[in-house]
């Protein structure tokens, strides 16, 4: 097996493990952020409109976090600068 095999090989599996993660943490942080949100509901109906914004705005952090993740995983697997630098 030659670098250039070794390198595609190995940067693959780091995107696998990367994407895998960078999913589960987002999703475990949205099951929590829901969670505590419906708490705070139940505890303060009238603090709805409150809580919901600031419910959505913290959501749509979490996900640009995973999308984030994303673009960079899909630039390691198809368009890698090393892979030229190996090529050489």
């Amino acid at each position: 097996m030659n670098d250039m095999t070794g390198f595609v090989s190995l940067s693959t599996v780091a995107a696998v493990a990367g994407i895998a993660v960078a999913v589960m943490m987002p999703a475990l942080a949205m099951g929590r952020a829901i969670a505590t949100a419906l708490e705070a509901l139940a505890r303060q109906p009238e603090a709805e409109k409150s809580i919901m914004r600031t419910l959505f705005i913290g959501l749509a952090m979490i996900e640009s976090l995973a999308i984030y993740a994303l673009v960079i995983v899909l630039i390691v697997l198809f368009r890698n600068p090393l892979i030229e630098y190996l090529g050489r």
